[in-house]
């Protein structure tokens, strides 16, 4: 069990990594935008700016031809955009140009976007949380039954969690493709494709899926091993005490089946399953004959 505890608390705290990571960053989205170049200068020149004819360019008698026609005339500019802000390539220049992300956007589109930013952030607190009981369970507990306590809730938080991030990436998606047909004539973009950052926050989901699953099925799997020895137990101490029927533990003497609980004291607080299951049994037992 203490594998399975492990492997959940290694597969949500990569998820809480890369959810982090790629939340903070701006290349969920890159790709190029074709822009016209601009004239050359004495401090601008290359191949990305348009060459006048003449040497004496700033003679203003003279006729200049421009050489450049059709797709010649323009340049590609690199861009990159994530959840905050998007940037942009300075050409013939060093450095970019960057712009918030929500003014791009499409104002019927705005709405839809800061309920994904929410919910981008209560899916990485809902990680964090998950992390931390994990680690709890880990660390602090060596009861079983504390743990599983906490291993059902640290399941339902990281269900909700992987939930909220799934709803966060496809409202962000829906939201840039709108920006690509609606959006600034000034910052559509001409090719683009998902970046590295939107590919990692699907991969902090996958993870964050991953850890739900795992935590799930160790609880299951405890319970139900529960069950099945408690049942071994009740038929052991049916034999052993000679209990006639069901209902043979209330006639059981109060005296000793305080003893036989006041003998596992020593023993409650391990981790084996068959100590907590048979204090569970007796603890029942001695309930229901304190109640005659």
């Amino acid at each position: 069990m203490k594998d399975a505890t492990s492997a959940a608390f290694s597969l949500s705290f990569f998820s809480l990594v890369f959810s982090i990571t790629a939340f903070s960053s701006s290349y969920w989205c890159e790709g190029t935008r074709k822009v016209a170049k601009p004239f050359c200068t004495e401090q601008n020149k290359g191949d990305h700016c348009i060459r006048f004819n003449s040497p004496d360019a700033n003679n203003s008698n003279a006729v200049q031809y421009i050489w450049e026609t059709g797709d010649d005339k323009f340049v590609d500019r690199k861009f990159h955009a994530g959840i905050w802000y998007s940037c942009e390539e300075i050409i013939n220049g060093e450095g970019e140009k960057c712009r918030s992300f929500v003014s791009l956007a499409p104002a019927a589109d705005r709405g839809v976007l800061w309920l994904s930013i929410v919910a981008e952030l209560l899916y990485n607190i809902l990680l964090l949380t998950g992390v931390v009981l994990m680690s709890v369970e880990m660390c602090c507990y060596h009861s079983v039954i504390d743990g599983l306590k906490i291993n059902a809730f640290s399941a339902v938080v990281t269900i909700l969690a992987g939930l909220l991030g799934m709803v966060a990436h496809m409202m962000y998606t829906t939201v840039f493709q709108m920006t690509v047909n609606l959006g600034p004539e000034d910052w559509r973009p001409h090719t683009w494709d998902y970046g590295w950052s939107f590919c990692l926050a699907w991969a902090s989901f996958a993870c964050c899926m991953a850890a739900a699953v795992t935590t799930i099925n160790k609880y299951t799997k405890t319970i139900l091993e529960f069950k099945h020895k408690r049942k071994t137990l009740e038929r052991s101490l049916k034999i052993k005490y000679k209990f006639p029927d069901h209902a043979a533990p209330e006639k059981y003497s109060f005296e000793k089946a305080a003893k036989i609980i006041g003998n596992l004291e020593g023993c409650r607080h391990h981790t084996t399953h068959q100590c907590n299951s048979l204090y569970i049994f007796l603890t029942t037992v001695s309930e229901r004959v304190r109640k005659i």
